[in-house]
Protein backbone atom coordinates (compact mmCIF):
# COMPACT_ATOMS: atom_id res chain seq x y z
CA UNK A 1 0.00 0.00 0.00
CA UNK A 2 3.03 1.95 -0.33
CA UNK A 3 0.51 3.83 -3.36
CA UNK A 4 -1.91 5.09 -1.04
CA UNK A 5 1.52 6.19 1.57
CA UNK A 6 2.45 8.23 -1.08
CA UNK A 7 -0.58 9.57 -2.60
CA UNK A 8 -1.03 10.88 1.32
CA UNK A 9 2.32 12.25 2.13
CA UNK A 10 1.72 14.93 -1.04
CA UNK A 11 -0.41 17.01 1.43
CA UNK A 12 0.79 15.55 4.99
CA UNK A 13 3.67 13.51 6.41
CA UNK A 14 2.93 10.08 8.38
CA UNK A 15 4.85 7.98 10.37
CA UNK A 16 4.95 4.54 10.11
CA UNK A 17 2.55 4.40 12.87
CA UNK A 18 0.12 6.66 11.39
CA UNK A 19 -0.01 5.50 8.01
CA UNK A 20 -1.00 1.96 9.15
CA UNK A 21 -3.52 3.25 11.58
CA UNK A 22 -5.01 4.91 8.47
CA UNK A 23 -4.20 1.77 6.69
CA UNK A 24 -5.97 -0.40 9.02
CA UNK A 25 -9.29 1.76 8.48
CA UNK A 26 -9.71 0.45 4.94
CA UNK A 27 -10.66 -2.66 3.27
CA UNK A 28 -9.97 -3.69 -0.37
CA UNK A 29 -12.29 -4.86 -2.80
CA UNK A 30 -11.45 -6.08 -6.90
CA UNK A 31 -14.00 -5.66 -9.33
CA UNK A 32 -14.73 -7.02 -12.86
CA UNK A 33 -14.88 -4.81 -16.17
CA UNK A 34 -18.50 -3.99 -16.31
CA UNK A 35 -19.14 -4.38 -12.49
CA UNK A 36 -20.70 -1.83 -10.66
CA UNK A 37 -19.01 -0.18 -7.43
CA UNK A 38 -21.93 2.27 -6.76
CA UNK A 39 -25.94 1.58 -7.78
CA UNK A 40 -28.21 4.18 -8.34
CA UNK A 41 -31.02 3.47 -5.71
CA UNK A 42 -28.51 1.56 -3.29
CA UNK A 43 -27.09 2.68 0.00
CA UNK A 44 -23.58 3.82 -0.40
CA UNK A 45 -21.19 2.39 2.56
CA UNK A 46 -17.61 3.68 1.27
CA UNK A 47 -15.70 6.28 -0.55
CA UNK A 48 -12.99 4.25 -2.57
CA UNK A 49 -9.48 4.83 -3.44
CA UNK A 50 -8.41 3.79 -7.11
CA UNK A 51 -5.14 1.15 -6.65
CA UNK A 52 -5.69 0.00 -10.44
CA UNK A 53 -8.11 0.29 -12.76
CA UNK A 54 -10.63 2.90 -14.61
CA UNK A 55 -14.28 4.05 -13.40
CA UNK A 56 -16.42 5.80 -14.51
CA UNK A 57 -19.45 8.06 -12.18
CA UNK A 58 -22.55 8.52 -14.19
CA UNK A 59 -26.40 9.10 -14.32
CA UNK A 60 -28.94 8.49 -17.12
CA UNK A 61 -31.77 10.47 -17.55
CA UNK A 62 -35.41 9.06 -18.43
CA UNK A 63 -34.72 9.08 -21.86
CA UNK A 64 -32.04 6.66 -21.06
CA UNK A 65 -28.96 9.39 -22.30
CA UNK A 66 -26.16 8.49 -19.81
CA UNK A 67 -24.62 11.71 -18.27
CA UNK A 68 -20.83 11.14 -17.23
CA UNK A 69 -20.36 12.78 -13.77
CA UNK A 70 -16.37 11.85 -13.61
CA UNK A 71 -14.06 9.36 -14.23
CA UNK A 72 -11.37 8.01 -11.90
CA UNK A 73 -7.93 6.19 -12.04
CA UNK A 74 -5.38 5.14 -10.40
CA UNK A 75 -4.76 7.21 -6.85
CA UNK A 76 -7.99 9.12 -7.81
CA UNK A 77 -10.65 9.16 -5.62
CA UNK A 78 -14.80 8.09 -6.31
CA UNK A 79 -18.47 7.57 -5.30
CA UNK A 80 -21.87 8.90 -4.64
CA UNK A 81 -21.04 11.70 -2.01
CA UNK A 82 -24.18 12.81 -1.66
CA UNK A 83 -25.29 9.70 -1.07
CA UNK A 84 -22.27 8.95 1.36
CA UNK A 85 -22.48 11.68 3.29
CA UNK A 86 -25.96 11.94 3.92
CA UNK A 87 -26.02 8.33 4.07
CA UNK A 88 -28.86 8.08 1.60
CA UNK A 89 -29.55 6.21 -1.36
CA UNK A 90 -27.16 6.80 -4.23
CA UNK A 91 -28.40 8.70 -7.52
CA UNK A 92 -25.34 8.29 -9.21
CA UNK A 93 -23.82 4.51 -10.66
CA UNK A 94 -20.23 4.07 -10.44
CA UNK A 95 -19.24 0.60 -12.81
CA UNK A 96 -15.76 -0.03 -13.98
CA UNK A 97 -14.15 0.08 -17.48
CA UNK A 98 -11.42 -2.31 -16.44
CA UNK A 99 -11.01 -4.82 -13.81
CA UNK A 100 -10.57 -2.70 -10.64
CA UNK A 101 -8.83 -3.21 -7.39
CA UNK A 102 -9.99 -0.18 -4.96
CA UNK A 103 -9.15 0.39 -1.06
CA UNK A 104 -12.63 1.25 0.72
CA UNK A 105 -12.99 3.15 3.64
CA UNK A 106 -16.71 3.83 5.40
CA UNK A 107 -17.75 7.19 6.75
CA UNK A 108 -17.46 5.73 10.10
CA UNK A 109 -14.44 4.76 9.96
CA UNK A 110 -13.05 8.25 7.82
CA UNK A 111 -14.89 10.10 10.87
CA UNK A 112 -12.55 7.96 13.27
CA UNK A 113 -9.62 8.93 11.86
CA UNK A 114 -9.98 12.22 11.34
CA UNK A 115 -11.18 12.27 15.21
CA UNK A 116 -7.74 10.42 16.34
CA UNK A 117 -5.39 11.75 13.66
CA UNK A 118 -5.37 15.69 12.87
CA UNK A 119 -3.24 15.02 9.63
CA UNK A 120 -5.77 12.45 8.12
CA UNK A 121 -8.41 15.46 8.84
CA UNK A 122 -6.35 17.95 6.95
CA UNK A 123 -5.39 15.53 4.30
CA UNK A 124 -9.59 14.98 3.79
CA UNK A 125 -10.54 18.53 3.85
CA UNK A 126 -7.06 19.36 1.50
CA UNK A 127 -8.59 16.48 -0.80
CA UNK A 128 -12.46 17.82 -0.90
CA UNK A 129 -11.15 21.80 -1.20
CA UNK A 130 -9.27 20.39 -4.22
CA UNK A 131 -12.84 18.43 -5.63
CA UNK A 132 -14.97 21.32 -4.88
CA UNK A 133 -12.30 23.40 -7.50
CA UNK A 134 -12.55 20.70 -10.01
CA UNK A 135 -15.91 20.77 -9.96
CA UNK A 136 -16.47 24.25 -9.95
CA UNK A 137 -14.17 24.23 -13.18
CA UNK A 138 -15.67 21.87 -14.83
CA UNK A 139 -19.38 23.33 -14.11
CA UNK A 140 -17.94 26.42 -16.01
CA UNK A 141 -16.68 24.63 -18.51
CA UNK A 142 -19.70 22.96 -19.86
CA UNK A 143 -21.14 26.23 -19.29
CA UNK A 144 -18.75 28.84 -20.97
CA UNK A 145 -16.70 26.36 -23.53
CA UNK A 146 -17.71 24.79 -26.80
CA UNK A 147 -17.68 21.56 -27.37
CA UNK A 148 -14.11 21.12 -29.42
CA UNK A 149 -12.52 23.51 -26.41
CA UNK A 150 -13.94 21.00 -23.50
CA UNK A 151 -12.21 18.33 -25.56
CA UNK A 152 -8.82 20.31 -25.50
CA UNK A 153 -9.22 20.84 -22.38
CA UNK A 154 -9.90 16.77 -21.82
CA UNK A 155 -6.85 15.89 -23.54
CA UNK A 156 -4.51 18.50 -21.86
CA UNK A 157 -5.69 17.17 -18.07
CA UNK A 158 -5.84 13.68 -18.72
CA UNK A 159 -3.97 13.04 -21.97
CA UNK A 160 -3.07 9.15 -20.12
CA UNK A 161 -7.01 8.28 -19.99
CA UNK A 162 -7.55 8.88 -24.29
CA UNK A 163 -6.21 5.50 -24.91
CA UNK A 164 -8.43 3.90 -22.20
CA UNK A 165 -12.03 5.64 -21.87
CA UNK A 166 -14.12 4.65 -24.94
CA UNK A 167 -14.61 7.49 -27.61
CA UNK A 168 -18.83 7.50 -26.81
CA UNK A 169 -17.74 7.61 -22.54
CA UNK A 170 -15.63 10.76 -23.67
CA UNK A 171 -18.37 12.51 -26.04
CA UNK A 172 -20.50 11.94 -23.27
CA UNK A 173 -18.53 13.28 -20.17
CA UNK A 174 -17.92 16.23 -22.41
CA UNK A 175 -21.67 16.48 -23.07
CA UNK A 176 -22.04 16.07 -27.28
CA UNK A 177 -22.84 13.67 -29.37
CA UNK A 178 -19.76 10.63 -31.01
CA UNK A 179 -20.11 12.55 -34.25
CA UNK A 180 -19.06 15.54 -33.11
CA UNK A 181 -16.55 14.37 -31.06
CA UNK A 182 -15.38 12.84 -34.22
CA UNK A 183 -15.49 15.79 -35.88
CA UNK A 184 -13.22 18.19 -34.25
CA UNK A 185 -10.70 15.28 -32.91
CA UNK A 186 -10.49 14.06 -36.25
CA UNK A 187 -10.21 10.41 -33.94
CA UNK A 188 -11.14 7.37 -36.25
CA UNK A 189 -12.34 3.94 -34.42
Amino acid sequence: MQKLRQHIEQIVALTDTEFEFILSHFTIKKLKKHQYLVQEGEYVHSDFWVIKGLLKAYQNDSDGKQHIMQFASEDWWITDYQAYFRKTKATLNVDCLEDTEVLCLSLENRDKVCAELHKAEHFFRKKSNAGYIALQQRILSLLNSNAKERYEKFLWQYPKLLQRIPKTLIASYLGVSRETLSRFSGLQE
